[in-house]
């Protein structure tokens, strides 16, 4: 992987732009992106969790901002260090927020069985805060191992595996909400269409991210006036939500902390492969800015996340911080240094003065969506458009887990919601449920839904499709024996349970999948027998190939 664009060295006398005209398109998307984060962590908090205003509005948002302002902080300056080392001024920063999937993680798997289980939010707050705690570590000690995975492994299996991600958790929650009130989020999603591919200049230069949520609140509150509701706006909402303005700010809670470890069991299960998660996710993503020019220190990046989550943890915070998905999106808007710490002043005034819960009651959230769905469009593209042609199919091969393991939670989803609804009508014995549930998903097959293989396919999503990427690609270049290297890695990370399972462990000894773990151990043979002993002895690359092709 080249790293020319970082030792590239600048003028000595060199001085970043701090702030252009792109920043802004950059800090109303992603200031959007973020905001829609902290709005969900709210929710959560208030209506899962069952958590009293005092706690979400004094204690965990005033810390999560706190977080948040550190990091972004932190990656604008990075980005300044990068623009004077190579003298440019087109550096765009990483972007950096909290973790969307460990947001719901953390919540539904520890927070509120410990909540539901001791009747006490406090408790379930605590749990929380231990699991941002161990994460915090694994992130700091593995920023030093992070590099080296980098080197081994093929671009189009970091990219092509988050892609996956894109695609799936992403751009089709948004891609969803936007046929639910097409109204708006069609409208919407035109607007950024043609103005961040089509190239269209609005008005004075008005950012289309802006545009498009002005646009959207207009038909919202103008629809309100007609007594249709688009958007879900009222006036009593808005009321209603400057209940919750105040000041507050973060207050240690490290008591709250220690007080956690007694939860140290169930926490470790899901903290110890998470962790690894966010390695991977932290490297795809460094790997991503790289690709779109600004190559970043992996270690530094890595260890960052992990300090700033461990003060975010330490005053109150119980979600983890990471490096996002979206750097080449952000920058082909024109985002450089400024929007990042834009935005890190942005989240200090929403969560220490409780604004988000009026912005939430003034913006229809579906006019915020398209800006989601565009960033999963251009990163799923960039697997494609900045690796060679004929590693085309090993990024399709690496999208599969992802897609098995979104038609999973939609399933789960599905029948969680059914049960719950029978249970609510009557229909539905409370000691029945886990019966029905069991006889639920064995009956899928006959109606064409395998859903013991998205399961198993979908477990560890991102590093079964990492693995997977890495052997189409190795393969497609007829290095045999580091692809037989990759599969040999994915029976290792199988029988412990971190791809292609539900939790980490040995299966009481035989490994948590054992069947799959063998097989990934049969092809590691049969790839490193080839490689030495077959007619790959040398390493003979393909020509590109234009379009994929089957063999001759």
């Amino acid at each position: 992987m080249s790293t020319s664009t970082a030792e590239t060295v600048g003028k000595p006398d060199f001085k970043p732009v701090l702030w252009t005209p792109g920043d802004w398109n950059a800090f109303f998307g992603f200031g959007t992106n973020i905001l829609v984060n902290m709005l969900v962590i709210t929710g959560l908090l208030r209506f899962v969790l069952k958590m009293p205003d005092s706690l979400v509005f004094g204690r965990i948002l005033p810390a999560l901002g706190l977080m948040l302002c550190l990091s972004t902080f932190y990656y604008a300056w990075l980005a300044y260090r990068l623009a004077v080392k190579t003298g440019r001024n087109d550096v765009c920063a990483l972007p950096s927020g909290v973790s969307v999937p460990h947001m719901f993680i953390v919540t539904f798997v520890i927070m509120l069985p410990i909540t539901i289980k001791t009747g006490d939010p406090m408790k379930g707050w605590s749990a929380g805060l231990v699991w941002v705690f161990f994460q915090s570590f694994i992130l700091m000690i593995g920023g030093f191992i992070a590099p080296y995975i980098r080197k081994i492994t093929p671009r189009a299996a970091l990219l092509g595996t988050l892609a996956g991600v894109s695609v799936t958790f992403i751009a089709m929650r948004p891609a969803l909400e936007m046929y639910m009130t097409p109204q708006i989020g069609l409208v919407c999603f035109a607007i950024i269409m043609v103005g961040w591919f089509g190239g269209v200049k609005y008005f004075k230069g008005i950012p289309a991210g802006l545009v498009a949520i002005v646009a959207g609140m207009v038909i919202a509150w103008g629809s309100s006036l007609f007594g249709l509701g688009l958007g879900g706006l009222s006036v009593k909402g808005v009321g209603d939500a400057f209940a919750n303005f105040g000041f507050s700010v973060p207050i240690p809670a490290i008591n709250q902390v220690f007080s956690g470890f007694e939860f140290l069991g169930v926490i470790l299960v899901t903290a110890i492969p998470f962790g690894i998660y966010d390695l991977v996710e932290a490297m795809d993503n460094v790997e991503s800015a790289e690709a779109a020019g600004d190559a970043y220190p992996t270690t530094r990046v890595l260890t960052a996340d992990g300090i700033v989550s461990l003060i975010g943890c330490l005053m109150g915070n119980p979600f983890i911080n990471a490096v996002y998905i979206g750097h080449p999106g952000w920058k082909a808007m024109g985002g450089r240094i400024g929007y990042s710490a834009a935005t890190g002043i942005m989240v200090i005034l929403l969560s220490w003065f409780g604004i988000i819960s009026v912005l939430l009651a003034l913006v229809p959230v579906v006019a915020i969506s398209p800006i989601l769905l565009y960033i999963g469009m251009l990163i799923a593209a960039q697997a494609f458009q900045t690796t060679p042609v004929r590693h085309a199919p090993a990024i399709v091969l690496a999208l599969t887990p992802h897609l098995a393991a979104w038609a999973k939670l939609q399933i789960d989803t599905m029948l969680g919601s059914t049960l719950s609804a029978a249970q609510s009508v009557g229909g539905l014995a409370a000691d029945k449920v886990g019966d029905v549930k069991t006889a639920a998903i064995a009956a899928l097959p006959q109606q064409g839904v395998l859903y013991h293989g998205l399961e198993v396919m979908g477990g560890g999503a991102i590093i079964a499709g990492l693995v997977l990427g890495a052997i189409g690609v190795f393969v497609i270049e007829r290095d045999f024996v580091k692809a037989s290297a990759f599969a040999l890695a994915g029976a290792v990370l199988t029988y412990f349970g971190f791809m292609h399972g539900e939790a980490v462990g040995t299966g009481g000894g035989l490994g948590v999948t054992p069947g799959v773990a063998l097989a990934y151990a049969v092809v590691a043979a049969g790839l490193f027998a080839l490689g030495k002993f077959g007619l790959s002895a040398r390493y003979m690359p393909h020509r590109e190939m234009p379009v994929a092709a089957p063999a001759e």
